[in-house]
């Protein structure tokens, strides 16, 4: 009968071995990771373009002047990420007491709003008679 003897590897060339397997497939050039990254940016970037109103937000408020002219103040908010906004088209909306709608007018910012960043603007109206409240909305803008 022939006896298979056995030698034991040493536990410093197991974990050797594991270092080395481990450490090969890991390897790459970091194109991988920048080939996602442009990838994912791209694709948020031409989300961000076909719906500028969803990453743009407006807020105001409104008060009379002496000349009888309702002045809107408000602030138009980028929360997008890579595309910047300009010509923002606002839509101004006149309520009564009881919310009744008056009127509707439309105005737009002429400035460019970089990802992140926001825009104050103030705008006078001869609003309807009975305007007390005004209401903004952003409805397009050009990138």
């Amino acid at each position: 009968m022939t006896k298979t003897t056995w030698f034991p590897i040493p536990m410093t060339c197991l974990i050797m071995l594991m270092f080395l397997q481990t450490g090969c497939q890991g390897k790459n050039d970091g194109k991988g990771h920048k080939d996602a990254y442009e990838q994912s940016r791209e694709s948020m970037e031409e989300i961000e373009k076909k719906s500028p109103a969803r990453f743009l937000t407006v807020s105001g408020s409104s008060h009379r002047n002496l000349l009888g002219q309702t002045v809107v103040k408000g602030t138009v908010k980028s929360k997008a990420t890579v595309v910047s906004y300009r010509d923002i088209e606002l839509k101004l909306s006149f309520y009564s007491k009881t919310g009744a709608l008056l009127e509707e007018d439309r105005e737009t910012i002429y400035e460019t709003i970089a990802p992140g960043k926001e825009e104050d603007f103030k705008s006078k109206y001869f609003a309807p008679k009975g305007t007390d409240s005004v209401a903004l909305k952003v409805v397009s803008a050009k990138h």
